[in-house]
């Protein structure tokens, strides 16, 4: 039976420049890999290492990218490796097959999602009303599955988001913080009901997941094993579980220490 890892992406495997927290001397810092252009521009990286680490984890195991981004912002990564058959959109709401999104899923998660907390309208024109235009720079929303903001931190009150994320709760939602998005998301949507989907369909009996964000959560917990690195919301708390490993590791490097972790665990499943 095959082996099935979960991962996250971004300020998990791939980082942007921002993220990717070299603080080591400039000829010592390791070799990068672009990943990802958008607007003709590069915009997310791993270290060479790590590619050569996702490409041997590729072959050892099933591969699945795991990620909120839409399919579109999905699509524009560029990953080393065998093309992954399958990946997790939308924090759950899409899985794709060959790049395609499985319309079965997509209407099994929309039906769930009508059913179980309150409508995405709803949330979206609160986002509108009560958001403050001095932090804000862009509102989204993703696959009409959930909605986020654009904003600019360091304005940011983060006394709001606490209120929204008890304004949420009430409602069937979840809010997560990470990096300039805020993410309000509906609690049935969620990468783990995704990845179970995935493992049922490959017969994986080993799950392995990796992530840095509160929306990362439930994926980790319903692994097998989990990884998350030194940074993100979920470090940030202290989040742990005992199936789960903390690493130290912060940027690009945790992103590279977490492939080396999942193909040690992989080969030595084998």
């Amino acid at each position: 039976m095959p082996a099935l890892v979960a991962s996250d992406l971004d300020r998990t495997l791939i980082y942007s420049a921002a993220a990717l927290a070299l603080t080591m001397p400039d000829a010592r810092a390791p070799r990068l890999l672009c990943v990802e252009v958008h607007e003709s521009r590069p915009l997310s990286y791993l270290t060479e290492t790590a590619a050569q680490l996702l490409t041997d984890l590729g072959d050892a195991a099933v591969f699945v990218p795991t990620t909120t981004r839409t399919r579109k912002q999905y699509l524009r990564i560029n990953l080393p490796g065998p093309a992954p058959t399958y990946a997790i959109c939308a924090n759950g709401g899409h899985i794709l097959v060959d790049g395609v999104s499985d319309p079965d899923w997509h209407a099994t998660v929309t039906a769930r999602l009508a059913d179980r907390c309150a409508p995405l309208a709803e949330v979206q024109e609160h986002l509108l009303r009560a958001a403050d235009p001095v932090w804000v720079r862009k509102h989204r929303v993703a696959d009409d599955l959930f909605a986020y903001l654009v904003v600019e931190r360091e304005l940011l009150d983060e006394d709001w988001v606490k209120e929204l994320a008890v304004w949420a709760e009430n409602r069937g939602w979840t809010v997560s913080l990470q990096g300039r998005k805020i993410y309000a998301v509906p609690k049935p949507l969620t990468k783990s009901a995704a990845m179970r989907e995935i493992a049922r369909r490959t017969g994986a009996d080993l799950t392995l997941a990796a992530g840095d964000s509160l929306l990362d959560a439930d994926l980790l917990l319903a692994a097998d094993q989990g990884w998350r690195p030194g940074h993100g919301e979920l470090a940030d708390s202290g989040w742990t579980a005992p199936s789960i490993r903390a690493l130290p590791e912060r940027g690009v490097l945790a992103g590279e220490r977490i492939l080396r972790e999942l193909l040690r665990t992989v080969r030595g499943g084998a």
